[in-house]
């Protein structure tokens, strides 16, 4: 995900009647994952902000009103992408988001992963059990057979999430995504149907998609798209 020009947003109207959450798409046993909609950034936005020294250099999500917007608008009104937020049970608290990106039908079925954890919220394993609602949401619901993340070289926790999910590890591209200014190396991380059964007969799960471990000083994962600007 490339970086945004970010502006500080004013102050929220807390006058406003709050409106209520859309439904989960699904739940875990420490999370929830519900439909990422344009009424949600004021809280997005803050979390954001709150997350930046946890964030950077890696990852840059809209932490103003304006490129929220911009953002949101396409993941909620583009028929190939899509937007979740993943909220921990036990307290409310907005943890972190994935967004589905550049979903191809046909004989591909494919999606690219672009997420991150917000800060009190990583390495705690939230962002671990959310993902795997998100693989078994996209892949059963919505019928994708391929799901890809890509990663800068650097962003080790993200790829120690990527592999204990049971991605695996395709290949290396250099100047692969602009982030931040510049040109920047990704490794290509994957997995489809048949190894997510693989992965799930391997760990004994098959009502939870992922081992739940934490991903100490997470930061989150790439998708192929261009941040607003």
């Amino acid at each position: 995900m490339n970086r945004d020009t970010v502006t500080e947003g004013g102050p929220t109207d807390h006058s406003s009647p709050r409106r209520p959450a859309p439904a989960p798409v699904a739940e875990g046993e420490r999370t929830t994952l519900r439909p990422l909609t344009l009424a949600g950034g004021p809280e997005f936005t803050a979390r954001a902000r709150e997350s930046r020294e946890l964030h950077q250099p890696w990852l840059f999500p809209p932490a103003d009103a304006r490129a929220y917007a911009v953002w949101a608008g396409r993941l909620t009104g583009d028929e190939d992408r899509a937007g979740y937020l993943v909220h921990e049970r036990a307290t409310g608290a907005l943890a972190g988001y994935v967004a589905v990106n550049n979903i191809v039908g046909g004989a591909f079925r494919c999606g690219a992963l672009g997420y991150g954890a917000f800060a009190g919220c990583e390495g705690r394993g939230l962002m671990t059990e959310a993902l795997g609602l998100v693989v078994a949401h996209t892949m059963d619901a919505l019928g994708l057979h391929r799901l890809e993340i890509n990663v800068q070289p650097g962003n080790t926790p993200s790829i120690a999430l990527a592999r204990r999910a049971g991605f695996r590890r395709e290949g290396f591209s250099p100047d692969f995504l602009f982030i931040d200014g510049a040109w920047r190396d990704h490794e290509r991380w994957a997995l489809t149907q048949e190894m997510r059964e693989a992965h799930r007969l391997t760990h004994r799960a098959a009502d939870a998609p992922w081992p739940r471990h934490p991903v100490r000083g997470f930061h989150g994962g790439e998708g192929r798209e261009e941040a607003p600007r």
